[in-house]
């Protein structure tokens, strides 16, 4: 064992799945977040429940999450690394088509329960002089059509990452901002309500990220010596670069 503990949102499928894995496997001690609690008692039969420890619940209900912080065992209340994962997409519509109620739900799950576990868990991360990685996106930083309020949701969380970071100056505590591009997960599922068709075409051919691969970047962003920090790291498959600007003519 490291001796470290990780708490990873998002940790039943995905990239969380693939880190709360990763780390497990490695030695540490992982608690993992998600709604899905089948595919949490997956996680624990696997490790062992000396290794993983799982709590079920919709990380938008702040009272959950509060709960689920306070019934953490012993052995898994030093956390040292936490991992902001859990986010989704909903809809491809343009911003005058879209549902509200989607683009509510995206910005309760993407920044304010972001914020809330963060703020919940500042005071044991600077005493562990520990890290946070924050799970982003490329579409943060390059628009593109239909990505209106996700995108605003991870412009979010790359500048409040760049924030925390001046915040935590003098405390020894790391941040690190993850922005993956195109990734082969359930994200496309999510977002299209099921279309397997849609997620297919999307990724065919493409070689998209891999939810290992993001386990394997933040691994050794995790296990570089103390007085380093990662500030951003923008990932994208190779067959992915940014697209040209759009011109509507007579518009």
């Amino acid at each position: 064992m490291s001796g470290k503990t990780v708490l990873v949102t998002g940790a039943s499928a995905g990239f969380g799945a693939a880190i709360a894995a990763k780390f497990a496997e490695n030695g540490w001690r992982v608690i993992a977040f998600a709604r899905r609690a089948e595919r949490l008692a997956k996680l624990v039969d696997r490790f062992g429940p000396e290794r993983v420890h799982a709590a079920a619940f919709d990380i938008r209900d702040e009272a959950a999450m509060r709960v689920a912080l306070d019934a953490l065992p012993k052995d898994f209340r030093d956390v040292d690394l936490l991992v902001n994962n859990a986010g989704l997409a909903l809809g491809t519509a343009k911003a005058q088509d879209c549902d509200l109620a989607q683009w509510r739900q995206m910005i309760d799950t993407n920044v304010t329960a972001l914020v809330t576990l963060t703020r919940l868990l500042l005071p044991k991360l600077i005493e562990r002089r520990g890290a946070i990685a924050n799970i982003s996106s490329i579409s943060g930083t390059y628009p593109y059509t239909g990505g209106n309020v996700y995108g605003g949701t991870k412009a979010f969380v790359t500048h409040f990452s760049a924030n925390l970071r001046t915040d935590l100056h003098g405390t020894g505590v790391r941040v690190t901002n993850i922005e993956p591009g195109m990734a082969e997960t359930e994200f496309t599922l999510v977002r299209t309500g099921g279309n397997q068709s849609a997620s297919d075409k999307l990724y065919a051919g493409a070689r998209p990220i891999t939810g290992q691969d993001i386990a394997d970047t933040l691994w050794w962003v995790a296990n570089l010596p103390p007085h380093l920090n990662i500030n951003r790291i923008e990932v994208m498959p190779v067959s992915q670069s940014a697209a040209g600007l759009q011109i509507a003519r007579d518009a």
